[in-house]
């Protein structure tokens, strides 16, 4: 898994195992997007050489969906969540997607400021090539 990092500075946790794996997917309601599933199977979580989460841990992953999902928090300030699911962040507040429906493997940035939601990689592996850039140019600033 460290040549997705393209020798960049990352910790890396211990891996999501299938059982937790499938109640992370039972609390969401949906499938964990096949490339997440197996980063996560590699490790539970990345984080930069900051210690900024680029990619949450399984229980963020779910805890942060519920609630973006729910609605009641959110309604009157941003548009729907619905479609994406969120698995990691810059630091900044700023958060990164998945989206879920229609799935694909497109990562976005969503601007919390501007409630904005711009393609800024491919999938994850250049999402994190990208994140754990010595510039951590992953596209949300």
């Amino acid at each position: 898994m460290r040549e997705i990092f393209g020798g960049a500075s990352a910790e890396c946790r211990a891996p999501v195992d299938a059982a937790a794996l499938r109640e992370a997917e039972r609390r969401l309601g949906r499938a964990v997007p096949a490339q997440l599933g197996a980063l996560l199977r590699e490790t539970d979580g990345v984080a930069d050489a900051y210690g900024t989460d680029v990619v949450w841990p399984l229980a963020h992953i779910v805890e942060q969906n519920l609630l973006f999902w729910s609605g009641e928090t959110f309604a009157g300030l941003y548009m729907p969540f619905d479609s994406l699911l969120f698995f990691g962040d810059n630091g900044g507040g700023d958060q990164f997607a998945l989206v879920v429906a229609p799935e694909r493997d497109d990562v976005f940035v969503w601007d919390h400021e501007t409630d904005s939601r711009m393609r800024v990689a491919g999938g994850i592996d250049e999402y994190l090539r990208r994140a754990l850039a010595p510039d951590g140019d992953e596209g949300g600033d």
